[in-house]
């Protein structure tokens, strides 16, 4: 795959799967624009990709309306226009029904499922011009109930079928996808599942053996179908949800 010269903004890309995917198209050549809530974080980041020349700061949060606009608006400007939109910004808590209370409902439907919409929406001007696409990450928790995550699961399930309405309201000129990762070796999956457990290590087996193919995946793995999927290999793919979970959704 090669996206030299393409444009591509990657939201919540100062960590995780977001980080993994903004080192996977520099490394095709794209220009991309990392995002993250602080200059801190931004910083970090850049850092952490070596600096890369190809890299262009944005600091913003999606959870608002002017927050998305302004995001997109900076990178169109900083790279000339924008060929690629990944929504990788999202949070997840465990959190039992009856201890969620309105705080965290906002908290994470906003970044989770408001910010990936008025992302996309801020985005198709430019999207258009370009005959573009965009890639959301969503969850398996979109796809399948899972015990103490239904804020979670209720935001992700918004992100699949979203993806999907809006596949038919975009075509032909934008294609959109989404991935529904099952548990990624990231660094929030270990500081709010792992770290936090009596016994860690117990809790990471159990983790992996959720899935039948009793592993994690590696956020490159994620990074790479989210290249694909912005790739001219699958421009006859669209509203489509692309399950890599180690087998959690099968059955």
């Amino acid at each position: 795959m090669n996206f030299i010269g393409k444009k591509v903004l990657i939201t919540g890309s100062s960590r995780g799967i977001g980080h993994a995917t903004a080192k996977e198209f520099l490394k095709l050549g794209a220009l991309v624009a990392i995002n993250g809530r602080s200059q801190a974080t931004v910083e970090k980041a850049w850092l952490a990709l070596d600096k890369h020349e190809n890299i262009t700061k944005i600091v913003g949060d999606v959870a608002t309306v002017l927050g998305c606009q302004a995001i997109v608006n900076q990178a169109v400007s900083a790279l000339g226009g924008l060929d690629i939109l990944v929504n990788a910004a999202g949070v997840g808590h465990a959190v039992s029904i009856a201890k969620t209370d309105e705080a965290l409902w906002d908290a994470t439907m906003d970044i989770n499922l408001k910010g990936t919409f008025f992302c996309c929406q801020a985005a198709l001007p430019e999207l258009k011009k370009t005959g573009g696409n965009i890639v959301n990450i969503a969850s398996d928790c979109g796809l399948k109930g899972e015990r103490k995550l239904a804020v979670y699961c209720a935001s992700k399930a918004g992100v699949v079928n979203m993806t999907k309405s809006m596949a038919l309201d975009l075509a032909p000129d934008i294609r959109i996808n989404c991935i529904c990762p099952g548990y990624v070796d990231t660094d929030m999956v270990r500081r709010d599942c792992i770290d936090i457990a009596d016994n860690p290590e117990k809790v990471e087996q159990a983790l992996k053996d959720y899935a039948p193919l009793k592993r994690f995946a590696a956020p490159v793995e994620i990074a790479k179908a989210v290249a694909y999927l912005a790739s001219e290999h699958a421009v006859n793919i669209t509203g489509t949800s692309l399950s890599i979970d180690g087998g959690t959704t099968a059955g």
